[in-house]
């Protein structure tokens, strides 16, 4: 069992958010702090990462930041699930697999609760319902720590998304909780999400900053 704290921001800007993370990783590799689960919302913004291309992003009236992480190209904005998962890997080298596993598992079974599937693809990170991606995941992995994590489309606004070539996966389409029927307030998906989350990641417990 481990612990994690929280810390929960009704909006952040996306370099802001990095910010901290990348300090709580500092933290973690001297002992200073522990693990950490971030639950944002983002304004506006396209990511992009460190697989991606610029001639992914189709549109440009909407910032664009390059990003560490892991995966090529993605949209965050209101309505977005952002949780981030810093957390300490050390000293298991094979960790990062099952890292990214726990995952997408943790959005697998928020979806179930809420009677939707939600599958992966190997080749292809985040989670699918009928072959649309309903959530985009990226990692990275800094002296045992990882960071950065999953978004989860709750109900923002999908045009956005036709400004990228999400993931860089051309024909591929996007999906959300709203478009497939399920209209839920941001706090009680985050509910959903965390408990999913203490069961997937063998939580012992919450900190709350």
């Amino acid at each position: 069992m481990v612990n994690f704290e929280k810390i929960c921001f009704a909006q952040i800007d996306y370099l802001e958010s990095w910010e901290i993370q990348k300090k709580r990783v500092a933290q973690i590799v001297a002992g200073e702090a522990g693990n950490l689960l971030l639950m944002v919302e983002h304004p506006p913004v396209y990511t992009l990462g460190r697989s991606g291309k610029q001639s992914e992003i189709l549109q440009r009236d909407i910032p664009v930041v390059n990003s560490d992480r892991g995966g090529r190209v993605t949209y965050h904005g209101p309505g977005q699930m952002v949780a981030y998962v810093v957390c300490d890997l050390r000293p298991n080298p094979r960790a990062v697999r099952a890292h990214v596993d726990k995952l997408e598992k943790t959005v697998i079974n928020t979806l179930q609760g809420l009677g939707i599937k939600g599958v992966v693809e190997r080749e292809n990170p985040g989670v699918w319902v009928d072959g649309a991606k309903i959530a985009a995941l990226g990692v990275r992995i800094s002296r045992g720590v990882a960071y950065h994590g999953i978004s989860l489309n709750r109900n923002p606004d999908m045009n956005h998304f036709s400004g990228i070539i999400p993931c860089g996966l051309q024909g591929r389409s996007v999906t959300s909780l709203w478009e497939l029927g399920v209209d839920i307030s941001r706090h009680q998906l985050e509910e959903r999400f965390e408990s999913a989350f203490k069961d997937i990641f063998a939580v012992a417990g919450f900190t709350k900053n």
